[in-house]
């Protein structure tokens, strides 16, 4: 199965979020991730989906998205148009003889450590999923104590972007 990107356009409002995760959940539709933010208006956030499934699932997610008032416009995102990113915290177990090898995999990644304490680093990567898994995998070995993941956010390339009210440009 693939994964899908959408983009969806929502009013600002208490509620919404949790009208699109309940129409999932009742389609029997699994969000692989559900990232959400206010817009350059205030008054929309923008959801970004991500989906795992066929373009008949892509279709139908968005077909039941139409239907909830709260949602003004939704964009399937092609991967090769548009760019992607997560931000993840990862705090891992460091030894005094283990600080230096963990530091030196962390700039290889070109992450950076924001918390230091005598038995842990936390480490804060952004970048596409597979870097942040990738980064993930590196560090198993020294011992994961806890992970954040924001989830992906994507963006269109170029001049073309999805606007409330307006055709995309």
């Amino acid at each position: 199965m693939a994964k899908y990107t959408l983009s969806v356009l929502v009013e600002n409002r208490s509620g919404v979020l949790s009208r699109v995760a309940g129409l999932f959940s009742r389609r029997g539709f699994n969000i692989d991730s559900l990232a959400v933010g206010v817009t350059e208006n205030p008054e929309v956030s923008r959801m970004t989906i991500v989906v795992n499934g066929d373009e008949y699932t892509v279709e139908q997610v968005s077909k039941q998205l139409n239907k909830l008032i709260d949602v003004i416009k939704i964009k399937a995102l092609d991967k090769k148009d548009s760019v992607s990113r997560e931000l993840a915290l990862i705090k891992v177990n460091a030894t005094a003889s283990t600080r230096s090898e963990i530091i030196q995999i962390v700039e290889i990644f070109r992450a950076n450590i924001v918390d230091v304490s005598k038995n842990t680093l936390t480490v804060e990567i952004s970048g596409a999923t597979d870097k942040v898994e990738a980064l993930e995998d590196m560090l198993k070995q020294f011992g994961i104590k806890e992970i954040v993941r924001t989830g992906t956010i994507a963006i269109e390339r170029g001049n073309k972007y999805i606007k409330a009210g307006n055709t995309e440009e």
